[in-house]
């Protein structure tokens, strides 16, 4: 039996921990010895929790800064690197590629047919190439118009590691005492308060399966 490929994700705290939810956790072809952090301030040096990670991280998963990929790849003999994260321009994306070969691993982004989840009920997705793009004013307009016309939208927003990731790992918000509850911060509160105001639930966490299954039974429509 062959060792399991050593595996490094570069993320920012969401997609990353996606990625690695549909394509590695319990995999016995893979063992991820590390995730590294950018964009987020303040993820670097925790772990991803053993609690959903999976039977193979009975210690969770580590998370670094980027800057340390070299010395992840040689401490823990890492066979591939797997970028997870966007808004990045190609010189950006070009840098870390040829981090990657220099050091002697593969590298690699994992597709859409991998990590996308099938829902049975009607979605309408709002995306952008950059931040600041005007997803969430594109996004309020749509569920406005969906409640004017006798639907009931929830929306799942993407997510955002800061916090307790075990107590994250579904987050339901349905109006002001659960953004107490989850402790949330003040970005995550100026996406949600405008949907609790028009009676709209909103969904974020780690495990999109099981947020997704949570949307699909408030929803008629997931925006």
């Amino acid at each position: 039996m062959r060792n399991p490929k050593r595996i490094v994700i570069l993320g920012a705290g969401g997609r990353d921990f996606h990625v690695f939810n549909m394509v590695f956790k319990d995999n016995p072809d893979y063992r991820v010895v590390a995730f590294t952090s950018t964009q987020i301030p303040g993820q670097e040096y925790r772990r991803y929790p053993a609690s959903l990670a999976g039977r193979y991280y009975p210690q969770g998963i580590p998370i670094y800064p980027q800057e340390k990929l070299k010395t992840i790849i040689r401490a823990h003999a890492v066979d591939e690197v797997v970028l997870a994260y966007s808004d990045l321009t190609f010189d950006e994306l070009g840098r870390i590629i040829c981090e990657a070969l220099a050091s002697g691993v593969s590298f690699k982004i994992v597709g859409p047919r991998e990590t996308m989840l099938d829902s049975i009920k009607p979605v309408i997705a709002i995306t952008a190439v950059k931040t600041g793009a005007g997803k969430s004013t594109t996004s309020r307009t749509i569920v406005r118009e969906l409640l004017a016309r006798g639907f009931m939208p929830a929306v799942v927003r993407h997510p955002m590691a800061y916090g307790n990731l075990e107590k994250r790992k579904v987050v339901i918000i349905r109006n002001s005492r659960d953004l107490e509850e989850y402790d949330l911060t003040l970005e995550e509160r100026e996406e949600f308060e405008p949907y609790i105001e028009i009676g709209v639930t909103v969904l974020a966490g780690v495990d999109y399966r099981l947020v997704l299954l949570e949307a699909e039974r408030i929803g008629d429509i997931i925006v």
